[in-house]
């Protein structure tokens, strides 16, 4: 890394800090998803010690207890309530996130954009590519493509903040960035190419809740005031009553949270009270429902999904022979960063845009990797792609866990030794605040 004061570019880093409201509220999702990350692995570490020990049969057993309403579809499992139900809470999180950033965040800019966009979409098509590719000669397994398409941003972030403390912000920035439109290509798969039958019926009901959801939103505060009460009683019922709707049509339920997290007002009219009216309906519920999220849904999906009995080495051993586990272990552990990295490469070429001077392509590589961290809804995407109980099923799960943890060690390698080198630079350099406690680099990039 350079230390002399580059020329004064035309515009400023499209890769770079962005704003510093933007970076101050990105921190603090960090925060929450790195406990999220530690709590996804410590349930999913339960699971897979349970399912490969004498007491083996009583995790399949609670994980397969059915219990549920069967006219409308519900009589579900223990552990596909936590996949349409449970994670319908985290896909509502990521719904209000992909708003937030395309509205009111950085994204809306189109010149911040058109890199990390371009690189998630990187990140999403070689993996894909390089999964069929491997499994071309098994038709029967041609279609978990989608599997190592996906970032597990509590998972990876929970590996940066252990190993990446020093690493500068512009890089976590593009981490959380890149996962939310990673998150907004998963959903869009699982909606278009994992749904096998939609019922009409059902799917036009769900229009009637969600209209009346979108409006009561909007019109928070002239209906309910300041009681914050009255608007979780008729908009919960109201969100559940589409979640169920939506599940009865044949979509994935999640795709509903996505819907409702979308119907969430970001940007507080004048006519609701403007700036000076307190939080908004949006930030309230990011607030409230991130710690159920990271602390409750994506735990108990991992418990429930991560649990495969392995059979002892000679098990695993074939289990890594499979072409499901070799596409997706590829995909994820090569396909992720080539994609990401390539696909930032070609954009930065195609626009003349630079990286953000505070890191190098190198840093870049470490973040690619730690992306092919695919825990959560590769998971997900498994379930969907093989029949439950398959051994191509059981072989996804061996291949996304194989992965992930092999992504964390080689990110974690990388990224360690960046960490110790930007850590002697902050011993050397500090950054200057103006009396209006906002960072100069950050001023800097916002006049440029």
């Amino acid at each position: 890394m350079t230390h002399e004061s580059p020329s004064p570019p035309s515009k400023s880093p499209t890769l770079g800090l962005g704003s510093y409201a933007e970076a101050l509220r990105i921190g603090e999702i960090l925060r929450k998803e790195t406990v999220g990350g530690i709590l996804l692995v410590a349930a999913a570490a339960i699971a897979i010690v349970w399912a490969n020990s004498p007491f083996a049969e009583s995790y399949f057993a609670l994980r397969d207890h059915e219990f549920g309403y069967e006219p409308w579809h519900l009589e579900l499992s223990l552990g596909a309530w936590a996949a349409d139900g449970l994670l319908a809470v985290f896909f509502f999180l990521v719904g209000l996130e992909l708003k937030r950033e395309f509205v009111a965040g950085d994204l809306r800019r189109p010149s911040k954009a058109v890199v990390p966009v371009v690189a998630a979409v990187g990140g999403v098509a070689v993996p894909a590519l390089i999964y069929a590719a491997v499994n071309a000669t098994t038709p029967e397994t041609t279609g978990g493509w989608a599997i190592p398409t996906a970032t597990d941003i509590a998972f990876a972030v929970a590996v940066l903040a252990i190993i990446g403390s020093h690493l500068p912000s512009a890089l976590r920035i593009f981490l959380l960035t890149l996962a939310v439109v990673d998150d907004l290509l998963a959903i869009s798969i699982i909606a278009i190419f994992y749904t096998d039958e939609v019922h009409t019926n059902p799917l036009l009901w769900a229009l009637v809740p969600l209209a009346l959801y979108a409006f009561l939103a909007q019109k928070h505060r002239r209906f309910f005031g300041l009681h914050s009460w009255a608007a979780w009683a008729i908009l919960l019922p109201l969100g559940a009553a589409v979640w169920a709707l939506v599940h009865a049509s044949g979509i994935h339920a999640t795709v509903a949270g996505v819907l409702l997290g979308f119907a969430v007002p970001v940007i507080r009219s004048q006519a609701s009270g403007g700036p000076t009216a307190g939080p908004g309906l949006s930030e309230i519920f990011e607030h409230r429902f991130r710690p159920i999220s990271a602390g409750i849904a994506v735990p108990v999906f991992a418990f429930f999904s991560a649990g495969v009995a392995i059979g002892g080495v000679e098990g695993f051993t074939t289990a890594l022979s499979a072409p499901v586990t070799l596409g997706i272990v590829a995909g994820l552990v090569l396909g992720k960063p080539i994609g990401i990295v390539g696909a930032t490469w070609a954009i930065t070429k195609i626009t003349r845009t630079r990286l953000d001077p505070s890191y190098q392509w190198i840093d870049l590589v470490g973040i690619a990797l730690l992306a092919g961290i695919g825990f959560t809804v590769s998971l997900l995407i498994s379930e969907l792609s093989f029949p439950h109980g398959s051994a191509e099923a059981d072989y996804a799960k061996v291949a996304i866990l194989t992965a992930s943890v092999l992504a964390a060690l080689l990110a974690g390698v990388l990224l360690r030794s960046r960490n110790r080198r930007y850590r002697m630079i902050e011993k050397l350099e500090s950054i200057d605040a103006d009396a209006d406690g906002i960072p100069d680099v950050y001023e800097h990039d916002r006049d440029a």
